[in-house]
């Protein structure tokens, strides 16, 4: 039974101010035990009744009675776990050409990385560790030897292409495969910067001020305020970030962005408002509903950078070992209150979620002038390099790079595991 109910309330002066219905369902305390119990919950009792009250003295109306009400959770069926010991890592194909990386190819950071990367996992008797990476033969192989599990850490996407970087989870599901990381539909929402923006301003997550270049705008609207930051609306790998894409002047913005469309055709530009404050970065390992660990709140340090350079990741930073930008950047463990603390954590889930991110992923923040953090990027499946950021933040809780790549190893296994 629902009561139909119609409040309007009537100033003096100005007449109607609000007209409104409202529909309630009237409930016992026998009706709620019922429904509880049909829903399969246990120990359903009544441990009071009471009559609510208004701070602002207010007529609270047939919400002034109230019920509390204790049940226990329903009880899960008790099956056998699914167990995962033999696994098979994916990952980018080193004797393909890369355009994200310096030169076009692999390098022996590159390689260095991967093989510090099989180290680690030797490091887990728990699994018996595959590494599969010759994408000539990856399906194939897939499909005639199908795993286990796969840690997927193939972020250079099928081939080394980065646009194709969603084809591999979407073949793993195609099979039924079980993996790490995030599902295609996420990677392919995070991989537009624009479409990432929108979302978090829809979620009050603070953004930088933004105008968009399409790739085939002839003109667009110059920002009103500098310095003004330019990027490519889709990529990762910081792609099209470089000292010259912090911009101070109309003229060069221009040149910025004739450069960016030179290198990386047919992709939109965002041009940001250029964030000079602290820079900050959130790293989650969990899932939605079953918990997260939250790493410690890293901060980067740009004080000994070269004077005249902007303090930037950009691409110089993860792939040119001779720049400044790679040798002269330091990290260290966030100095920040306790409630810009509990805000960047708070706006990390609150993508986490609406972006449907799986096992891992890390945020990126930068203040403005006026302290607060706002979004730069939200990176589903980041980096899994010795050097990366998450194996940084784990190095600050003394948490060594085996274990926190056993870490989001069962983040991933119990949810298939759920």
């Amino acid at each position: 039974m629902r009561l139909i109910c119609r409040e309007v309330v009537v100033h003096a002066e100005r007449g109607v101010i609000a007209d409104q219905f409202y529909a309630e369902r009237l409930f016992t305390a026998q009706g709620i035990t019922r429904m509880l119990e049909e829903a399969g919950f246990r120990q359903v009792e009544t441990l009071d009744r009471m009559n609510g009250g208004s701070s602002r003295n207010e007529d609270m109306g047939m919400m002034a009675r109230r019920m509390l009400i204790r049940a226990r959770s329903p009880a899960q069926p008790i099956g056998p776990r699914r167990s995962f010991r033999k696994v098979t890592v994916l990952m980018g194909d080193t004797k393909l050409p890369d355009a994200v990386k310096r030169g076009g190819q692999y390098n022996a950071e590159d390689l260095d990385s991967v093989q510090r990367l099989q180290n680690a996992l030797n490091e887990l008797p728990e699994f018996e560790f595959r590494i599969l990476s010759d994408h000539s033969k990856m399906f194939d192989e897939l499909k005639a030897n199908r795993p286990e599990f796969v840690f997927n850490l193939c972020d250079e996407g099928y081939q080394n292409d980065a646009l194709k970087e969603l084809h591999v989870p979407a073949f793993l599901e195609t099979l039924g495969i079980p993996y790490s990381g995030a599902a295609p539909a996420c990677l392919a929402v995070c991989y537009d910067k624009a479409t990432v923006r929108a979302v978090a301003r829809d979620l009050d997550v603070p953004v930088p001020g933004q105008t968009i270049f399409e790739f085939d705008d002839q003109a667009a609207h110059l920002p009103s305020t500098f310095p003004a930051l330019l990027k490519p609306a889709q990529g990762d790998g910081s792609i099209g970030i470089t000292a010259q894409s912090v911009v101070n002047h109309p003229s060069e913005l221009l040149s910025a962005a004739a450069r960016i469309r030179h290198d990386w055709p047919g992709r939109a530009i965002l041009v940001q408002d250029f964030l000079t404050g602290p820079e900050y970065s959130v790293g989650l390992i969990g899932n939605v509903g079953m918990g997260f660990h939250v790493q410690p709140i890293l901060e980067v340090d740009y004080s000994h950078l070269p004077l005249g350079l902007p303090p930037i990741l950009g691409y110089e930073s993860k792939w040119e070992p001779e720049s400044p930008y790679w040798t002269q950047i330091q990290y260290r463990p966030a100095e920040i209150s306790e409630e810009v603390r509990r805000s960047l954590v708070d706006y990390s889930l609150k993508l986490f979620g609406r972006l449907a991110c799986r096992d891992y992923a890390r945020f990126d923040f930068r203040c403005s002038l006026d302290g607060v953090p706002r979004l730069l990027e939200v990176n589903p499946n980041p980096g899994w390099v010795w050097d990366g950021k998450l194996n940084i933040m784990a190095g600050m809780e003394n948490e060594s790079y085996p274990e926190l790549l056993n870490r989001i190893l069962k983040a991933a296994m119990e949810r298939h595991q759920s």
